[in-house]
């Protein structure tokens, strides 16, 4: 059994990016622990690049916000998911601030061996996701972790238009844990 968190970065509940995240869930809970963290509900400042995490015991950060409910689950993970709609080629806002917030040493005390990303954006271009895909080889590269897998969603604009078939997809992404 694996500790799976999964930060959510949509900030429109019950959307198209929180099916998906629903349905890896299930099937990824068939079999392990699932924690999702929908970011756009906690309070977390972008980060002031102060660095007094680098100077701080422990890697603390010096903003008192719910980041640390991120770092806590972080702690005992075993794969790291990111979900989030694409907004003008990238991740949420909400989503950047977290994952911008993980530049800290406290990421030394995480014991992640897998990165696995779901994405859906409301265009249909073959390369609507490349600019997040860089930036996703590269943390796999930096810390060394597994590619779990990816789920990319095409042309889902509105609320609940995400396909039956990428619905299917994530749920098998997430049984896929094992």
């Amino acid at each position: 059994m694996k500790r799976i968190v999964v930060l959510a970065g949509s900030p429109r509940r019950n959307g198209n990016t929180d099916m998906l995240v629903d349905s890896f869930r299930k099937g990824a809970g068939e079999k392990n622990e699932v924690t999702v963290l929908s970011v756009n509900r906690l309070k977390i400042g972008s980060c002031t690049g102060c660095n007094a995490c680098f100077r701080s015991v422990g890697g603390r950060c010096a903003q008192k916000d719910d980041m640390q409910i991120v770092y806590d689950a972080l702690m005992s993970a075993d794969a790291l998911i990111i979900a989030s709609p694409l907004y003008f080629y990238g991740i949420s806002a909400q989503l950047k601030c977290a994952v911008d917030r993980l530049h800290s040493p406290v990421r030394n005390c995480f014991h992640l061996k897998e990165l696995g990303l779901i994405m859906v954006g409301a265009a249909e271009l073959p390369q609507m996701f490349d600019s997040v895909l860089v930036q996703y080889r590269l943390v796999l590269d930096f810390f060394k972790l597994r590619d779990a897998g990816k789920v990319l969603v095409r042309g889902a604009r509105e609320r609940g238009e995400v396909s039956e078939e990428a619905l299917n997809e994530a749920f098998r992404f997430g049984q896929s844990f094992s």
